[in-house]
């Protein structure tokens, strides 16, 4: 069975997935101590929620001090497990399966089209079909946003005008919370497709191993709704002499 993912891609792709599980719940931990961006006796124009701590269950770190220390162990090895991912891909050349290319936008639509019945085809895909794509893609931005955020309201003196550049330490705060709920969306919805389309996939990113037999495209898949792969057929009988 040929290997569809790269022992370090695999590697990197777990690792990522428990820093940032670390990230998000010892970060709203870190926010439930002031729910809110406006400094106090101001109001903020865009967070209709102030006020109203997180969940406990969504958060990790027990208190301020515990949850800051988590987020921060977590953010180095975000950080440096991002740039081995990053350099990887770059340098295997695998950047090419994951950047967009030409016609990605209509690629895109008729995905869409096919999720939603009005296609009956499963369209043409390589290792990523369109909308698979574009969210590999914009993770490692909403990545690049959130540590830079993250940093000029960790140094907002130090790193005076990134904090300035960002719209002040409110906003920067701000900037930093949309790029995680954008981070979480799309790995929930990443984590919800390889469940709903394409379960296989799991043992690919555990030992490499896929058949392409079983992918998307050959099982014309949508979200719980797929038609199965055939049985391979068994191999004929010699003919008697």
């Amino acid at each position: 069975m040929p290997t569809r993912h790269h022992w370090m891609v695999r590697v990197t792709h777990w690792v990522n997935a428990f820093a940032l599980t670390l990230m998000v719940a010892s970060g709203l931990r870190i926010f439930n101590a002031y729910p809110a961006f406006a400094r106090k006796g101001e109001t903020f124009c865009c967070y209709p929620f102030a006020g109203h701590p997180v969940p406990d269950w969504l958060t990790f770190g027990g208190w301020l001090a515990g949850a800051r220390h988590w987020h921060f162990a977590a953010m180095w090895l975000l950080v440096a497990n991002g740039l081995a991912y990053l350099g990887f891909v770059y340098l295997h050349g695998e950047w090419r399966d994951l950047v967009p290319r030409r016609g990605q936008l209509r690629d895109a639509w008729e995905m869409l089209r096919f999720y939603l019945f009005v296609r009956k085809d499963h369209p043409h895909q390589g290792k990523h079909n369109a909308l698979q794509r574009a969210a590999y893609f914009a993770l490692p931005v909403f990545g690049a946003v959130a540590v830079v955020s993250g940093i000029a309201i960790w140094k907002p003196v130090t790193l005076g005008w990134l904090t300035r550049l960002l719209g002040g330490y409110v906003w920067a705060r701000y900037w930093h919370f949309l790029a995680m709920l954008a981070i979480v969306a799309l790995s929930a919805v990443h984590v919800f497709m390889v469940f709903a389309v394409d379960p296989y996939s799991l043992r690919g990113m555990i030992t490499g191993g896929y058949d392409e037999a079983k992918s998307p495209e050959a099982r014309n898949a949508r979200p719980f709704w797929w038609r199965r792969p055939a049985p391979a057929a068994a191999p004929s009988a010699p003919e008697a002499k």
